[in-house]
């Protein structure tokens, strides 16, 4: 299979899924990637911080998640929380909503596409 479509493809579903993790409860990074990479890692390659940090940063920026600093009890710093906004909760929906509509289509394409 050629890489960049599965790159593309992975990249395009990104921001729901990261969305969808926080929208489990207020998390930090290094706890968004670490899961991400316990539910699919070997599927959409395991994440890091280069990758996962900008599209927090965008979503951030879009009004989708918001953010706070708390002490990191560990090692004195500052950890970052994110959570989902109201706008962040709601573009969730609309991308669940639409990936429902999405995978159903692109099935019935695929089992159209079997050989009897």
């Amino acid at each position: 299979m050629q890489h960049n479509y599965v790159q593309q493809f992975k990249k395009g579903s990104l921001d729901m899924i990261l969305l969808c993790l926080i929208a489990k409860k207020e998390t930090y990074g290094y706890e968004i990637i670490t899961e991400l990479n316990r539910w699919g890692g070997e599927v959409w390659g395991y994440a890091r911080e280069g990758t996962i940090y900008p599209v927090l940063y965008r979503l951030q920026e879009a009004g989708l998640v918001q953010t706070r600093k708390a002490p990191a009890p560990a090692n004195g710093g500052i950890k970052k929380y994110y959570s989902l906004t109201a706008k962040g909760r709601e573009t969730l929906a609309d991308l669940l909503s639409f990936w429902e509509q999405y995978k159903k289509c692109i099935d019935r394409l695929i089992q159209s596409c079997q050989p009897d």
